[in-house]
């Protein structure tokens, strides 16, 4: 897998500190024959449940319709593209978390990638009923379309690549199931406090991941919008149905009323790749945007 596609499929949905959790998945690109087929040789694992559900959230929300964040994706040191997220109107009794992703002039050179993701959320809950990927890669089409029984436990993905015939997964989760484009937003309505432990099942990739983190403390952070006091989170996403794959993430949220999803970075065997807040527009606020001139620092 190319670092460029190691790159969005990570940051596609950083919107979550899960949206780590796909970092890499070569044989997400593979025919499903030869996936099974290379994991067969494998001994049987399996990942330990949640030993708790997420705690209840806190109220009022630190986000609302109309806000809009933007971000800056570098990978292994060099600026790889951009991101925004959008909280749109709720719409049919959901609230839909928009994303959208592309690469820049230089990494377009090996790849072009433009796509969307958008998760629509029980407005109270911020639980996921549906989450849906629509990508160009290069010339190329990705559509993922993902149904969550929050009652059953489970999700269904319809999903196709190109031209390819169309493909379906059917999963379960643990005590709790999200997807990577609104675990973020879910994160930062959490009761945040120091070691305060989490644990969820999250969607990523046509793969269910299991999310194991913790608080790690408050910190002092310097970004390009400023300094802010910010809750550090770390953790570590395991593929339940591959568990020796596992992916290290850190998140900063600030702490203040907004709840801002400051940076995140995960590590990859190439190095490190990572989403920094240039950007916050939010109704009734004025606007902050980054001058350029500081990189993040904590």
């Amino acid at each position: 897998m190319s670092p460029l596609r190691t790159l969005f499929a990570a940051l596609l949905s950083l919107s979550s500190v899960s949206a780590w959790a796909q970092l890499p998945d070569a044989e997400a690109d593979a025919p499903e024959a030869e996936s099974a087929k290379a994991e067969e040789p494998e001994a049987p694992l399996t990942v330990a449940p949640c030993t708790s559900a997420l705690p209840a959230l806190r109220t009022p929300m630190a986000f609302m319709p109309g806000e809009v964040l933007e971000f800056d994706l570098d990978a292994m040191g060099a600026q790889a593209g951009t991101m925004t997220m959008r909280v749109h109107k709720q719409k049919d009794g959901q609230l839909p978390i928009q994303v959208e992703a592309q690469t820049n002039t230089f990494f377009s050179k090996v790849r072009r990638v433009r796509g969307s993701a958008t998760a629509y959320l029980h407005p109270r809950t911020l639980r996921p009923n549906r989450y849906v990927e629509d990508t160009m890669e290069n010339e190329q089409r990705r559509k993922v379309n993902v149904a969550f029984g929050q009652k059953e436990r489970t999700v269904k993905v319809d999903y196709q690549f190109g031209q390819r015939p169309k493909g379906q997964f059917n999963y379960t989760f643990d005590k709790d199931g999200l997807d990577v484009a609104g675990a973020i937003y879910l994160l930062r309505q959490l009761p945040l406090k120091d070691d305060l432990q989490v644990c969820f099942d999250v969607y990523g990739v046509r793969r269910m991941w299991r999310m194991q983190g913790a608080v790690v403390k408050r910190e002092q952070v310097t970004t390009p919008l400023g300094q802010f006091n910010a809750w550090h989170v770390t953790g570590t996403a395991v593929r339940l149905d591959r568990p020796k794959q596992k992916r290290e993430v850190h998140v900063w949220i600030s702490d203040d009323a907004r709840r801002l999803p400051l940076a995140a970075v995960g590590t990859i065997d190439l190095g490190a790749v990572r989403a920094t807040l240039t950007s916050v527009s939010r109704p009734g606020e004025k606007p902050q945007k980054s001058e350029g001139q500081e990189t993040m620092k904590w």
